[in-house]
């Protein structure tokens, strides 16, 4: 899929900072950024929301990974040149039709304890030393343990770190595995509804955590997915919860059939806050 003229404009302007109506950008790409994360939404009345970029490095990356589009300025003014050659278009996009290609698949894992896997029949063992992670490429036949539970870590923070967070999992095996580089997103899902493993969900505890939750995960996994929540939510949310998250996010509908899960959404509107998971860091 080409990325349009139009489209390339609209998203050099949100790069440079500025936020444009969601009307303004109706079209199946801006769905899927949003969808990954690239683009964000803003929520600035009752029916209106604006579209604007949280993170320039990581758009820049997906436009890099997904069109090969180093720049978007050039690309733009490529596209604008009637006098533009097959060989200005390849330079642009390195492809005249800018296919979207995959640097590398796979996915970041992490563990704080041994876990033992296979990887195409022959044994692994899951445990990097701190300060670095572990990259499966050939995830088809990548094996964890049967009892192992597998946790996806929203943030990069709290994946990095995740040896302070051992002590919210107890004695549970557990399997990390990254929501980043968002790229990879599509082989995590293939990846967990290829295994019966049980699913844990580790992201924000808010309606945006929540949303991320029940329509990238809990749709495909069904019964196998569950929501973590911290025996002690109700005083975090209080004491670190923050104001904006909840103003600025909704939640999109969905059939929840989770009482924990309820019990957080019914929190999050009493105290009227969002927590994002970095506060259980300790």
């Amino acid at each position: 899929m080409t990325l349009p003229l139009s489209i390339a404009e609209k998203l050099n302007l949100l790069a440079q900072g500025e936020q444009l109506p969601a009307s303004r950008l109706s079209h199946s790409l801006i769905d899927e950024l949003v969808e990954e994360g690239i683009i964000d939404i803003r929520i600035t009345g009752r029916t209106k929301n604006t579209l604007y970029v949280p993170d320039v490095v990581a758009f820049s990356n997906y436009l890099h990974n997904k069109w090969n589009i180093a720049s978007l300025s050039d690309y733009i003014l490529t596209l604008k040149n009637a006098t533009a050659t097959r060989a200005d278009l390849i330079a642009v996009s390195n492809d005249s039709k800018t296919i979207a290609r995959r640097t590398f698949q796979g996915f970041l894992v992490n563990s704080y304890m041994p876990v033992a896997c296979t990887m195409n029949g022959v044994p692994l063992i899951i445990h990097p030393q701190a300060g670095t992670f572990q990259f499966v490429y050939d995830f088809e036949g990548f094996i964890p343990a049967a009892d192992a539970v597998i946790v996806g870590v929203e943030n990069a923070e709290n994946f990095r770190h995740i040896v302070r967070q051992q002590y919210l999992f107890k004695d549970t095996k557990t399997l990390f595995i990254s929501r980043y580089p968002q790229q990879q997103r599509g082989d995590v899902m293939k990846w967990l509804m290829s295994i019966p493993n049980r699913y844990l969900h580790y992201g924000d505890f808010d309606l945006a955590g929540i949303n991320i939750y029940l329509h990238e995960y809990k749709c495909h996994l069904n019964k196998r997915a569950s929501f973590f929540i911290p025996d002690n939510i109700a005083a975090l949310m209080e004491k670190y919860g923050n104001r904006k998250l909840y103003d600025q996010q909704q939640l999109h509908d969905a059939v929840i059939t989770e009482d924990d899960l309820q019990h957080l959404i019914s929190l999050i509107h009493k105290h009227k806050k969002g927590l994002e998971q970095e506060a259980l860091l300790i």
